[in-house]
C-alpha cells in the first residue's frame, strides 16, 4: 500500500521526517519499538492479520518516546515535555524516570487511567518508508509475532487482495502522522539554530530519602525565550508555534507527577 509524498520539497521532508519520528535506536539502526517492518502487499500478505488488543508491552522498556507539534498542547498535562540531544531538537515525552521503565503501564499492558497516549505509540505496528526511486511512500507493518498472526479476524486484505478498512484507516493516520512530523521537525530545527535550549538534569526525591539523577535532555530556557529577538519571535508567532513552545514550559508540573508514580510502583 502507498501513497504519494508531498509535492514541494519531498525528498528533503522525508529525511527530517525520518530523523524526527523514526530515530534509530544504537542496538539495531531500526525506529523505536520496530523490529522488522515490511511493506503491506496485498498477494504477500492475504492471509495476515493483527491481533485483537495485543496490548501496548512494547512500550514497558522504554522512558521517552518522541512527540509531534500538534500533540503538545495535550502532552503537557500529562508528561514532562523534554528536547532530545540530536541536531534536530526532536520533542520527546518523558514517561519514566528509570532505565527500561515506562511508569503509565502496568503490569497487565494497561496504560494509565485517563491519560493521553503519544500518536507515536498509537501508531504501532504500522510505519511509513519511502519507496525507492519514485515518489510514494508505503505503509509497512512490523513483523511481529506478537502483534500478527495468520487467518485472524483482523486482516489486511480481503480475498480479492484489496485493503480492508484497517489497512486504510492506518494509511490515512500514517499520512497524518507524516505532516505532522514534518513541522515537528521544522520546529525542532528552528530551536535549535535560535540557542534557547539548554541541557539540564533533574534531581528527583523518592521514597526512603533516595534521589534519582535524570539527564541527557534538553529544555527551553526561559531567560533567553524573553530574550530571543523580536523578528524571530514574531515570525514564531507568525507560524503559530508560541502556543507549543508555552506548552513545553507548562509540561514542567508533570515532573511530580511521574515521582508519584514512581513511588507508587515502589510501594511507598
Amino acid at each position: 500500500m502507498a501513497t504519494k509524498k508531498p509535492a514541494k520539497k519531498a525528498a528533503k521532508a522525508k529525511k527530517d521526517d525520518k530523523k524526527a519520528k523514526d530515530a534509530p535506536s544504537p542496538q539495531n539502526a531500526m525506529p523505536l519499538f520496530y523490529k522488522r517492518p515490511m511493506p503491506l502487499d496485498g498477494k504477500a500478505h492475504n492471509d495476515l492479520a493483527l491481533k485483537k488488543d495485543f496490548g501496548l508491552d512494547f512500550t514497558k522498556e522504554v522512558n521517552a518516546v518522541p512527540v509531534n507539534l500538534i500533540e503538545l498542547p495535550q502532552i503537557c498535562h500529562f508528561y514532562p515535555i523534554a528536547f532530545a540531544p540530536d541536531a534536530s531538537a526532536t520533542p520527546v515525552a518523558i514517561i519514566g524516570l528509570r532505565d527500561n521503565e515506562n511508569l503509565f503501564l502496568d503490569s497487565k499492558g494497561q496504560w494509565e487511567e485517563d491519560t493521553y497516549i503519544p500518536a507515536y505509540i498509537r501508531r504501532y505496528p504500522f510505519i511509513f518508508s519511502e519507496m525507492p526511486d519514485n515518489d510514494q511512500l508505503s505503509l509497512c507493518i512490523d513483523v511481529n509475532e506478537d502483534v500478527l498472526e495468520k487467518e485472524g479476524d483482523q486482516k489486511f486484505f480481503d480475498k480479492d487482495g484489496k485493503p480492508t478498512q484497517l489497512s486504510q484507516n492506518a494509511l490515512e493516520f500514517c499520512k497524518s502522522y507524516h505532516a505532522a512530523a514534518q513541522q515537528t521537525v521544522a520546529f525542532g530545527e528552528e530551536l535549535e539554530k535560535s540557542g534557547i535550549l539548554v541541557e539540564r538534569q533533574a534531581e528527583i526525591n523518592i521514597a526512603d530519602g533516595k534521589k534519582i539523577n535524570f539527564a541527557g535532555f534538553r529544555i527551553i530556557d526561559e531567560k533567553k525565550l524573553a530574550e530571543l529577538d523580536e523578528k524571530t519571535f514574531l515570525e514564531w508567532r507568525a507560524k503559530g508555534w508560541l502556543p507549543f513552545l508555552y506548552a513545553h514550559l507548562f509540561s514542567g508540573s508533570q515532573w511530580q507527577r511521574l515521582t508519584r508514580l514512581l513511588n507508587k510502583r515502589m510501594g511507598k
